[in-house]
């Protein structure tokens, strides 16, 4: 049984978006959830906003080798959640650091929704307390207010495209979650695709290489051990979910 009054497991959707600051974001958000899906279905649409080239500790590096290799790697990723069911992964190439919620890329995000139709989005809570990244807020922003935009005609019509509203937005990280999907038997799946973004082995999984992913692994096991006890569940992902779109 759920805690109270929250819903739990969301009707599998024909589609998917998820919209992410950097490559690896919605793995670590959704990567269950999204891996659950699609394995019943679901078309996994991802796209990232940003090109990744600040992602890395080496002040030598090579930033548009690291952009490439990024983006490789996110379509691997992709690839290791859903499969067959592996939509399309689209890229803003924002710069890693300076992306913002300006109207321009709002208005990328609202048509990329417009031409993709996925009937749930999901994306980064802008209003999680405390939130240190910028591109983590800005990409939160990004996708509420294109969802907005998305669904009404009168929004960017120069994209000649028609308006698109979703059944649900779901935002990950979120301090105020009401909603909770159970991801136990797709943790190895999110695992995989995490583990896809070799480029971040030493920033993000402090790991140099892959002989020393197992403490990692164990962090996010835990984790997603943690957020579904409350609800009875062996491992959870968790969402603020905004249904009245």
């Amino acid at each position: 049984m759920t805690a109270s009054g929250w819903t739990l497991d969301r009707p599998v959707p024909a589609s998917a978006l998820a919209v992410a600051a950097h490559p690896d974001d919605a793995e670590f958000g959704a990567g269950g959830t999204l891996a659950k899906w699609a394995a019943a279905g679901c078309v996994v649409h991802h796209l990232v906003c940003t090109d990744g080239s600040k992602g890395t500790w080496d002040v030598d590096a090579d930033l548009d080798a690291l952009v490439v290799r990024r983006r490789e790697e996110q379509a691997e990723a992709a690839r290791r959640l859903a499969g067959s069911n592996a939509g399309e992964v689209r890229f803003l190439d924002r710069v890693d650091g300076d992306l913002a919620a300006d109207r321009e890329t709002v208005g990328d995000v609202a048509r990329i929704i417009r031409e993709l139709r996925p009937e749930i989005v999901l994306g980064h809570d802008p209003w999680k307390r405390y939130r240190l990244h910028p591109d983590h807020r800005h990409a939160g922003l990004l996708v509420c207010d294109a969802v907005v935009a998305a669904r009404d005609p009168h929004f960017f019509p120069e994209h000649r495209l028609a308006h698109h509203r979703p059944s649900a937005l779901l935002l990950w990280e979120a301090d105020a979650a009401n909603h909770v999907e159970d991801v136990t038997a797709t943790v190895d799946r999110k695992l995989a695709a995490l583990e896809a973004h070799v480029s971040q082995f030493e920033t993000t999984m402090r790991a140099a290489d892959d002989s020393e992913l197992e403490p990692f692994r164990a962090r996010i096991r835990a984790r997603l051990a943690e957020l579904g006890a409350p609800h009875g569940l062996a491992a959870a992902e968790v969402f603020a979910a905004i249904t009245d779109l």
